[in-house]
């Protein structure tokens, strides 16, 4: 904004130095208003906060993955322009997800002693470079807009978003597409060295070619963020819903319970609270465009009869049915093991009220808008709970890693793989039933 220039003459200076003399009136030039200062950077958030830790340094220590935030950092440090930042940005952002795909899927020789298949080297990695992203103080102005969407464009190209490769035409001739989608690490208070299997999937099957009984299929993968406010910002929607029409199978993964994989029938349109990755709550219902259209529920529509039926690995796979509801008429929840019943208002999918029922209702509410309901399998699968060996569950002693837990997320992702060859492969219904959409 500009500041207004204030003209002083002469003689008015003249007569307020108490001179009795006239003068000649003439325009000064104008006065120049001290340049504002830039506006500080933003501090770091909660997530980018617990690096500071000794556990986050040794995974990426370990992993090999210590020197990317530094390298970005130098990145940034040449350029002398916005435009020339966010090609550093989308370059280094890309080339993280890439990196951390090539070593789970095992591309390329491996840095460090940390197991291939761990997910967490690329999260940690990821928030060191939002860290210094936030600290750049730049030569040329940088409005926080601007800023923004920097860290934008670093998130979705970093968590494989925008390398959504799904083969078009004479590529994908005779050849299956499936998208798949994980989470990151989160409870992070409550255990710092956790790692995520949905996000251990993604990484794994990214560009990866199944064999199924129907045929090969090749599966493309991203992962999302634990924060509510990205998931209020549409970045479900914006991220699926050029590739939902041109694929023949999607699931969202997360991990659920201890010992068993869940097929979740029915989500809900509710936020329970429980704090995400930012220690942020919220409690209301889903926000999505065009709430005047909003349904309570939304349902699968995976193979889940064949799925379940199918030995695909070593944890057993349910069809699970459940949710909590309140009944048309009524004023208290009340769970419902075999589904929602008509009217009524939704406070838990069989997927629970955090952001694993809500990415699973954001995608099969957006498959139901784009009109692809009837033809489109897709629907939400939980994993087991990823656990430390025995001897390594305190997470004040404990280590980073143990071959139990390497070896049991190892059998996850190797079920999900399994899951997604039966889902593909399985002939598709009409229509799936679901409940009253009230």
């Amino acid at each position: 904004m500009r500041h207004p220039c204030v003209r002083t003459g002469v003689l008015g200076l003249a007569l307020a130095a108490g001179l009795v003399v006239p003068v000649t009136a003439t325009a000064a030039p104008p006065a120049t208003a001290p340049a504002a200062a830039p506006a500080p950077p933003p501090a770091p958030t909660v997530e980018e906060r617990r690096l500071d830790g000794e556990v986050p340094r040794e995974i990426l220590r370990r992993s090999g993955f210590a020197g990317i935030a530094p390298a970005f950092a130098r990145g940034l440090a040449r350029a002398d322009s916005y435009r020339e930042a966010r090609r550093v940005v989308a370059r280094e952002g890309s080339a993280l997800w890439r990196r951390a795909v090539d070593r789970v899927r095992g591309h390329g020789p491996a840095a460090g002693d940390l197991s291939r298949d761990d997910d967490r080297p690329l999260y940690w990695a990821r928030l060191a470079m939002t860290r210094e992203l936030r600290a750049y103080a730049p030569e040329f102005a940088l409005p926080e807009r601007q800023r923004s969407a920097l860290l934008t464009e670093l998130e979705r190209t970093s968590r494989g978003q925008d390398d959504l490769r799904i083969p078009r035409g004479e590529l994908g001739e005779g050849l299956k597409r499936v998208l798949l989608t994980g989470f990151d690490p989160f409870t992070l208070d409550r255990d710092i060295r956790i790692s995520n299997p949905s996000g251990a999937a993604a990484l794994a099957l990214d560009g990866a070619v199944i064999d199924t009984p129907d045929g090969p299929a090749r599966v493309e993968t991203a992962v999302f963020p634990v924060r509510w406010r990205d998931f209020a910002a549409g970045e479900v929607e914006r991220a699926l819903r050029p590739y939902l029409p041109r694929v023949d199978l999607f699931t969202t993964v997360s991990q659920g319970r201890v010992g068993r994989f869940d097929v979740e029938r029915t989500n809900g349109a509710w936020r329970g609270g429980f704090p995400d990755n930012e220690n942020v709550s919220r409690t209301e219902t889903v926000p999505v465009a065009d709430p005047a259209s909003q349904p309570q529920w939304t349902t699968t529509t995976l193979p889940y009869a064949a799925i379940t039926a199918a030995d695909t690995g070593p944890f057993p796979v349910y069809d699970n049915t459940g949710v909590t509801e309140i009944p048309a008429g009524g004023t208290e929840p009340v769970v419902r093991p075999q589904g929602p019943t008509p009217g009524s208002t939704a406070r838990a999918g069989g997927g629970g009220d955090y952001l694993s029922n809500e990415i699973a209702y954001r995608a099969t509410l957006l498959r139901d808008r784009l009109g692809l309901r009837s033809g489109l399998p897709g629907g939400h699968v939980h994993t087991p709970v990823l656990r430390f060996g025995p001897g390594n569950t305190d997470p004040a002693t404990g280590a980073v890693t143990d071959p139990a837990f390497v070896r049991e997320r190892l059998e996850i992702v190797a079920q999900v793989r399994a899951i997604v060859a039966v889902a593909v492969s399985a002939p598709k219904p009409d229509r799936a039933p679901g409940p009253d959409r009230g």
